[in-house]
């Protein structure tokens, strides 16, 4: 429920106990049963704890909002470290494997779309982002494996990617199990 309908709904509510509040008070003057002043009380009482049913959900919203911000800014905070930290490290990958494929002989063009393979795009993506045909960015991606002697996408990360993975002792299996 909104905001707007919560204050909207607890002012309802306060309407209605006031003026059954007050019509208990001219009943009781008029001498009427105790039975209707009883009955009107509880619908009195109802229409407040209905407000303050409202309201306590209302801070509890605020409350739980206000949690989340300083949780998400402290999140923000955290990853803002992290980048920084890491990106002596993320430039000094980007070099290495500008240097790799530098040694494979590889166009400025077929680079870029080495780049871009290994960061996960499709060859749809890699032609949006460089302004060509998925044909080019196919026949691009030919070659880069061709001058790598690798023979696909997933060799090509994996070259890369093998010895960032932690490192094992010498008698442990490399096997997956599944």
């Amino acid at each position: 429920m909104k905001q707007n309908e919560r204050i909207f709904i607890a002012c309802i509510l306060t309407l209605i106990a006031t003026l059954v509040s007050y019509d208990i008070f001219t009943d009781s003057r008029e001498g009427v049963e105790f039975w209707h002043v009883l009955i009107e009380g509880a619908i009195g009482m109802v229409a407040l704890l209905g407000v303050f049913y409202l309201l306590r959900g209302t801070v509890i919203l605020r409350h739980h909002l206000q949690k989340e911000r300083d949780d998400f800014s402290t999140f923000k905070k955290e990853a803002e470290i992290w980048r920084s930290d890491s990106r002596k490290y993320v430039e000094g990958l980007a070099r290495a494997i500008d240097e790799q494929l530098t040694k494979w002989k590889l166009t400025v063009a077929e680079k870029e779309v080495a780049f871009l393979l290994l960061k996960g795009l499709s060859l749809k993506e890699i032609a949006e982002i460089r302004k060509t045909t998925e044909k080019t960015a196919r026949v691009q991606s030919i070659s880069i494996y061709a001058k790598a002697g690798i023979s696909g996408r997933s060799e090509l990360s994996a070259f890369f990617l093998e010895d960032l993975l932690l490192p094992t002792s010498d008698n442990t299996d490399r096997t997956v199990v599944q």
